[in-house]
C-alpha cells in the first residue's frame, strides 16, 4: 500500500464522494496495435514492448483515468505456457515490468496503481486449492514488493477461485482493505428467456451459447503445454455447425 500522506487511496476517494475512473481494455487495445496475440491474450508486451504499454497507460491518464491497472491479465506462470504459448519471459519479469510501467505513468498525475489477478488454467484443470494458491501467490508477491495501491480480481468465472485468490493469499499478505469485484455468470434460464429490446425473435448474436456445460474440469479447458490440435477443435466446430 502506498505510504500514508502520499496519495489518497481508492476508499478515501470513494468515501469523499468522488468518481474514480479506471483504465482497462488493454488486452484488446494492444491486440489491435499488434502487441498481443489473440487466443492466449497474455501480457508479454509489458516486458517485450514496454513503450507500447506505457503509451496506452498515458492515453488513459490523459483521458481522465484515476487508476492505472497493471497489464497483468493472464500473467500467471501456468497461463504463460498453456496451449502452445511460448514462455519468453517469466511471470515475475512480466509482472514486475507491468507494475513499474503503471507506477511510472500514475506518478505523472494523481493516479493510483491497481494490481490485477485473473483466473488460472490450474483451477480449470481441477488442481488442488494449494496448487492454485501457489500460482496466484507468485503474482501477489510481486504486487506486494512493488507496493501497489490496491488489487483487482478480474475475470474470474468461478467464485470459488476468486475466494481462493483473496483469502489467505492477498488478504493476509497486504495490510489493507480487500473487496474483490466478482462478475459471476448469470443463471442459464436468464439467457434462455432473454429477448432483444426490439421484441423481435432472437438474432444470431443473441442465440443460445455454444458453451453450455463447459466448466471447470471440462476437456476443452484442461491445461496442456502443447498447442490445441485440429482433432480437439473438431467437436467445437461440429457443435457450432449443428446450430445453423
Amino acid at each position: 500500500m502506498a505510504p500514508v500522506g502520499s496519495k489518497r487511496g481508492v476508499l478515501e476517494r470513494l468515501g469523499a464522494g468522488e468518481v474514480v475512473i479506471g483504465d482497462g481494455g488493454f488486452v484488446f487495445a494492444l491486440e489491435k496495435r499488434g502487441y498481443v496475440k489473440a487466443g492466449p491474450w497474455t501480457p508479454e508486451a509489458a516486458a517485450e514492448h514496454p513503450e507500447a504499454v506505457r503509451q496506452l497507460h498515458r492515453e488513459f491518464l490523459r483521458a481522465g483515468s484515476n487508476v492505472m491497472q497493471t497489464f497483468t491479465f493472464y500473467a500467471s506462470d501456468d497461463k504463460l505456457e498453456n496451449r502452445g504459448n511460448k514462455l519468453t519471459f517469466t511471470g515475475q519479469q512480466i509482472n514486475e515490468a507491468a507494475c513499474d510501467l503503471a507506477r511510472e505513468v500514475a506518478n505523472e498525475g494523481d493516479a493510483l496503481v491497481a494490481g490485477g489477478v485473473s483466473q488460472t488454467p490450474s483451477y480449470l484443470s481441477c488442481k488442488s486449492e494449494d496448487e492454485v494458491k501457489k500460482i496466484l501467490k507468485k503474482q501477489l508477491d510481486v504486487f506486494i514488493k512493488k507496493n501497489v495501491d490496491f488489487l483487482i480480481a478480474e475475470y474470474f468465472e468461478h467464485v470459488e477461485e476468486a475466494e481462493w485468490a483473496k483469502h489467505g493469499v492477498w488478504g493476509s499478505g497486504l495490510e489493507m482493505h480487500t473487496k474483490p469485484w466478482v462478475r459471476a455468470r448469470a443463471r442459464r434460464d436468464y439467457w434462455e428467456r432473454l429477448k432483444p429490446a426490439s421484441g423481435r425473435p432472437l438474432c444470431p448474436s443473441m442465440s443460445t451459447p455454444d458453451g453450455w456445460g463447459v466448466t471447470k474440469g471440462h476437456t476443452e479447458l484442461m491445461q496442456q503445454k502443447e498447442a490445441t490440435t485440429a482433432e480437439q477443435l473438431c467437436p467445437l466446430f461440429q457443435k457450432a455447425d449443428g446450430k445453423h
